[in-house]
């Protein structure tokens, strides 16, 4: 099955984009083999969703749209960001006849209806970040995403110089995140290398998957890259980096940095050093490329890092990149619901 790791972005700041973002969406559901009826449900969450922007803040947003897998099918998950005045009661806002903006109030709850999977996260004076996932049909069982993430290319470029991977394997998650040396198609292929790498063979550790990458990575230009492992039963994290990719546990009123070396995987690496830390329960892993500002912090942003990883991932995107850059965030909580 086709997945996407890097996001579509369809920026809604004008009535006129809301039918590019119907068209987008529609034409992404016929590609995947969608129905009619599917790809119209699919249509119609976009109208929505970008509709609401256009109601709810003069500035509009953006929806970010990948291909997603689980349970046998593919399926799109749209996230859909703004920076307007945000919601103190989200709930309520789901509720048909309720709005913030003078109109009928029917958007989110149409919303929360048509989506198979469908939630958001909104304050005062911060935003909303809004997240829904369609299938085709209704997957067979399947976990609850353990990951969410947002990568998105240097602005103007089709080409992401970023990846992330993920993998749950034995009771352990991995997690990594690459930066191509630069950006454009030459740093595409070296985090593609890394990421092929990674899932050729799952590492017995985060500094042997380091080693690997940067055998596999020779003949490019090279990258950023770090690899962590979570054991959520033993409530720790094992983690491996060279270069500018941030890692972070973020728990309640605290947040742990994770070190990285410098060097180029690929070329230049002095020494790869593993390091543990403690991953205590709700925790969050957060890790993001130099695209994304690090100074950042979850307490900000009250009741978001229990929400969807995706979500969280989404707003520190939304707030912190640098928009010079490939960017990419990824955020892992294990036992995620979804």
């Amino acid at each position: 099955m086709e997945v996407d790791v890097v996001c579509r972005s369809i920026v809604v700041m004008e009535p006129s984009q809301v039918g590019e973002a119907r068209r987008e969406v529609s034409r992404l559901a016929a590609a995947l083999g969608w129905t009619e009826a599917e790809a119209g449900r699919a249509a119609l969450v976009a109208t929505e969703a970008a509709t609401n922007l256009i109601k709810h803040t003069p500035r509009g947003g953006e929806i970010l749209v990948r291909r997603i897998a689980g349970g046998g099918v593919t399926g799109l998950e749209l996230l859909v960001l703004d920076r307007g005045a945000g919601m103190a009661d989200m709930s309520a806002a789901m509720v048909d006849g309720v709005s913030s903006a003078g109109t009928s109030g029917t958007g989110l709850g149409a919303l929360g209806r048509v989506s198979d999977h469908f939630e958001g996260w909104s304050a005062p004076g911060a935003g909303t970040a809004l997240l829904a996932r369609l299938w085709p049909r209704t997957p067979g069982p399947m976990d609850a995403p353990a990951v969410g993430a947002v990568c998105s290319p240097y602005p103007g470029e089709e080409a992401c110089g970023d990846r992330w991977a993920h993998a749950e394997d034995g009771g352990r998650h991995l997690l990594l995140v690459v930066d191509g040396l630069g950006h454009g198609i030459g740093a595409a292929e070296a985090a593609e290398s890394a990421s092929a790498a990674f899932y050729r063979a799952l590492p017995p550790s985060p500094m042997a998957g380091m080693e690997t990458l940067h055998a596999a990575l020779r003949g490019t230009r090279g990258a950023a890259a770090a690899l962590a492992e979570v054991r959520p039963a033993e409530g720790t994290v094992r983690f491996c980096g060279i270069g500018n990719v941030a890692a972070h546990v973020v728990a309640p009123g605290r947040r742990a940095s994770l070190v990285s070396h410098a060097g180029i995987v690929g070329h230049q690496v002095r020494k790869f050093q593993e390091f543990e830390a403690a991953f205590p329960p709700g925790a969050v892993l957060v890790m993001h490329t130099d695209g994304v500002s690090a100074q950042w912090d979850a307490d900000r942003y009250p009741g978001l890092a229990a929400r969807d990883p995706a979500l969280l991932a989404a707003v520190l995107f939304r707030d912190f990149r640098r928009g010079r850059d490939d960017a990419t965030v990824a955020a892992l909580r294990p036992g995620a619901r979804g």
